[in-house]
């Protein structure tokens, strides 16, 4: 059993497939391991970690020679694994919707991709979810992205020449990584609220010390889709929660927006007229700008100004905060693969509810549900 650590191609992938205490641990098992020289040099992982763990170092021709598992953080192009065994396993976050064409490329050359960011919400697999560990990483980076635009100081301050009153931050979107962000919003010293259309964050948002900003005369409606993701809401919710978050927003010195619902654009929440109602000065983080953006104006990759607020659109969060990322993204698809390793095959079996839930591609076809509904 060979696996294959490639060397990410996607602009401004700065993270790894895997570390040298996952690549250990994969020999532990019995695999050969084999990374793509520089693989992890942006991630501060050197060629030399990653050989003195056991793995064998070569180009992306060697590396690709009769693997039977290919690793990687962002899904390859096809015409980069040329030469690949039919019948391999592409393990990577493979960003399936907004890739589709390339999904129908991979099931060309015959590859069986395994999507994790399709990983089921269930408790057996929270060790193998990539989008939680990446997504608190974001949350956190978020917070500091916010602070280093942000003109003033966070905490409350005392000082013989007068009082520094406290941030004001107003998180939209109480996932893992709205959670993070109001943990780290809390921890520098600000006046936090937060807000969501599923109800039952309410408490954690509570039990971090934040405001929770809510819609409350808006019977049955609880915002709460399958695997814990949101889902789209009524009219008359988005109408409720729009006059709610208009008022609240314009007293905000810091908004950071983190609303995503997988395989659509990801939803407006904030208009040029509310940031128009905000202080010259204040800052907002679009955590979802790759999506379509939450907030009117935000440009992908870019740090934007508009009616005097800073619109923070940073591209792949995750990848800011490379040498962490890298290691918590290893350990999840070392999770995945260790976990249904089947000794006597001397490889991984997988079973019909994580199989079928992540694989896109198998014999040539296309298979995955989700993409052929």
């Amino acid at each position: 059993m060979k696996i294959a650590v490639l060397k990410e191609t996607t602009e401004g992938e700065r993270r790894v497939s895997a570390s040298a205490e996952t690549v250990k641990k994969f020999i532990g098992l019995g695999a050969i391991v084999a990374v793509e020289s520089g693989a992890g040099a942006t991630a501060s992982v050197s060629d030399q970690a990653f050989a003195d763990a056991g793995a064998i170092i070569g180009d992306r021709s060697a590396v690709l020679a009769d693997a039977d598992i290919l690793l990687g953080v962002a899904g390859p192009t096809p015409a980069s694994l040329v030469g690949v065994k039919p019948g391999a396993w592409l393990v990577a976050g493979l960003n399936p919707f907004a890739e589709r064409a390339r999904v129908d490329e991979y099931a060309a050359l015959g590859v069986e991709a395994l999507a994790m960011e399709f990983m089921p919400r269930i408790t057996r697999a929270q060790s193998m979810d990539i989008l939680s560990s990446q997504s608190n990483l974001s949350g956190y980076k978020s917070v500091l992205d916010a602070a280093s635009e942000y003109g003033k100081a966070f905490p409350m301050m005392m000082t013989a020449a007068g009082t520094v009153s406290a941030a004001r931050v107003f998180v939209m979107g109480v996932g893992v990584a709205g959670l993070q962000a109001i943990a780290t919003a809390r921890r520098l010293g600000a006046q936090v609220s937060a807000t969501d259309v599923r109800s039952a964050v309410k408490e954690q948002i509570e039990s971090l010390g934040a405001k929770a900003i809510f819609v409350e005369d808006v019977k049955g409606i609880e915002g709460e889709g399958s695997g814990g993701y949101a889902t789209e809401m009524s009219d008359e919710y988005k109408a409720a929660q729009a006059a709610l978050v208009s008022s609240h927003i314009a007293k905000q010195d810091i908004v950071i927006t983190t609303a995503l619902i997988p395989g659509r654009p990801a939803p407006r929440l904030i208009s040029d007229a509310q940031i128009a109602s905000m202080k010259p000065g204040s800052v907002i983080v679009d955590l979802a700008v790759e999506a379509g953006g939450n907030v009117e104006g935000a440009v992908a990759g870019q740090v934007v100004e508009v009616h005097g607020v800073k619109i923070v659109g940073h591209r792949n969060v995750p990848s800011r905060l490379a040498t962490d990322a890298s290691a918590l993204f290893s350990r999840n698809l070392f999770n995945f693969l260790s976990a249904f390793w089947d000794k006597e095959a001397g490889k991984p079996v997988l079973d019909e509810e994580i199989g079928n839930a992540i694989r896109l591609t198998q014999g040539g076809k296309v298979v995955s549900e989700r993409l052929l509904s």
